[in-house]
């Protein structure tokens, strides 16, 4: 399955970074886009070095970063419009881009390709292909909602970065990986990072809250 993957100029990379990373080891063939601004929010919120300036060198850092059989894993150039997935006669099975920035979602929403990440988008629409993008912003203006319900009439998946509690996460990892198991299950993958609702003590983790909450309203009355 050939999924690309974009990561834009939203905070939240650490959504485009697992999602790779969980896409990889369900045995994807990963095609990876990261704009310029993604590039610099990559280095300033997830640890260790940042990315290098170089393209070749680049390359070499996401390898580092998202191991993969031979193959698996290609990054292109953000400005490179001869990738395959530029041309509605080699679209990718799906597309996901995540953080995906109220501009970038802005424009695929108004059919603006002014960049190869949003002519891929443009592409993956209009050949009937899986897009989901994930949004991470609050609040919302009016303009940001109409431009997300053009999107989901057009065919689009709008999955904002807003993960559940009911699996009493323990960690921010956690919280990660409840919105990329959401993000992965809509173009087909059960990346299993999470018990389902009434699977794996779900149900029962569900229920103890509502008891806990009974109690406390029982708590506040008296």
């Amino acid at each position: 399955m050939k999924i690309l993957l974009g990561i834009s100029g939203a905070s939240g990379a650490v959504y485009g970074v697992r999602t790779g990373t969980v896409l990889l080891s369900a045995g994807a063939e990963l095609h990876l886009l990261v704009t310029k601004t993604a590039w610099e929010i990559i280095g300033a919120e997830l640890p260790g070095s940042p990315p290098p300036r170089s393209f070749p060198a680049r390359r070499q850092w996401v390898a580092r970063l998202l191991p993969a059989p031979p193959g698996n894993l290609h990054l292109h150039a953000e400005d490179d419009f001869g990738i395959p997935f530029a041309s509605g006669s080699n679209p990718p099975d799906a597309m996901i881009i995540a953080p995906c920035s109220m501009g970038m979602l802005g424009r695929i929403a108004h059919g603006v390709s002014s960049s190869v990440l949003e002519r891929c988008a443009d592409v993956a629409l209009k050949e009937r292909k899986s897009l989901v993008l994930v949004p991470r912003e609050t609040p919302f203006s009016a303009i940001h909602l109409e431009n997300m319900l053009s999107l989901s009439r057009a065919g689009a998946e709008i999955l904002p970065a807003c993960p559940g509690f009911y699996h009493r996460p323990a960690s921010v990892e956690e919280l990660v990986d409840f919105v990329v198991s959401r993000i992965l299950s809509r173009v087909g993958i059960d990346a299993g990072l999470l018990p389902r609702w009434a699977e794996g003590g779900a149900e029962e983790e569900g229920k103890k809250v509502k008891k806990t909450g009974a109690v406390n309203r029982l708590r506040r009355e008296r």
